[in-house]
């Protein structure tokens, strides 16, 4: 939900009922006639206006958005005053901003439990370790290599998925490994990559704590586990 729409477009409705007189609600000015703007420039105006709505998600009912722009352009007598019109705008537009609220937090609770049923599922497999913070991990191949410490930057090569097999990220599909500080990623990272020696190939299982949090990241939606597959190939 774009807040500056909301304002911009509640200033607008200001501007075009100014012109009401108190009294009798008419417009004041000659209605803009459709001569003055030519066929594809009046269907670009609709366009336009049309892709503000749309990326607010915002549906209006269309005979009465339209009736609302005859009445003004026509000089008719309004429904409501300009400051009740502006009222209305920021009533609908708090509405939905508390009914997206209220589905998000229900989007994210059953994120939440799905991830809580998935890691507890998976601590039960063979293999699997945790930790204090809650991270689970796998060793799928170790070295004997050095380990790397918080502050070091580290060369791996990894895929990431989400608990349901998508995969998000790879760098095996960009063909080259990453290079980054540890304490400049998540948290899972941070922790599971210190426990690695160079060669060393894990499974990382991060609870969202450890994770984005609260926070979608691109194509990972808030409160995810995440799982990824680690190779350490050396520190730098």
């Amino acid at each position: 939900m774009k807040y500056k729409f909301w304002l911009i477009l509640a200033v607008f409705a200001a501007a075009a009922l100014t012109g009401c007189s108190q009294n009798s609600g008419k417009v004041s000015s000659s209605p803009l006639e459709g001569e003055n703007l030519d066929k594809d420039a009046s269907y670009a105006f609709g366009m336009n206006i049309g892709a503000s709505l749309a990326a607010d998600s915002i549906v209006p009912n269309l005979d009465e958005f339209f009736q609302g722009i005859r009445d003004i352009m026509s000089g008719r007598e309004t429904r409501f005053s300009e400051y009740e019109a502006v009222e209305i705008i920021q009533a609908a537009f708090y509405a939905m901003m508390e009914q997206q609220e209220a589905l998000s937090m229900q989007a994210g609770a059953e994120v939440i439990q799905e991830g809580v049923e998935f890691l507890a599922e998976n601590s039960k497999k063979p293999g699997i370790e945790i930790t204090s913070s809650g991270l689970q991990y796998e060793v799928i191949s170790q070295a004997n290599g050095r380990k790397p410490s918080e502050v070091d930057i580290v060369r791996v090569h990894y895929e990431g998925r989400l608990i349901d097999g998508t995969i998000f990220d790879s760098s095996y599909n960009w063909g080259e490994p990453v290079e980054f500080p540890l304490n400049g990623v998540i948290p899972g990272w941070t922790e599971g990559l210190q426990l690695m020696s160079i060669g060393s190939k894990y499974r990382l299982f991060i609870p969202y704590e450890l994770g984005y949090g609260s926070r979608a990241a691109g194509p990972i939606p808030a409160y995810s586990v995440l799982i990824f597959e680690v190779e350490l190939l050396d520190i730098l």
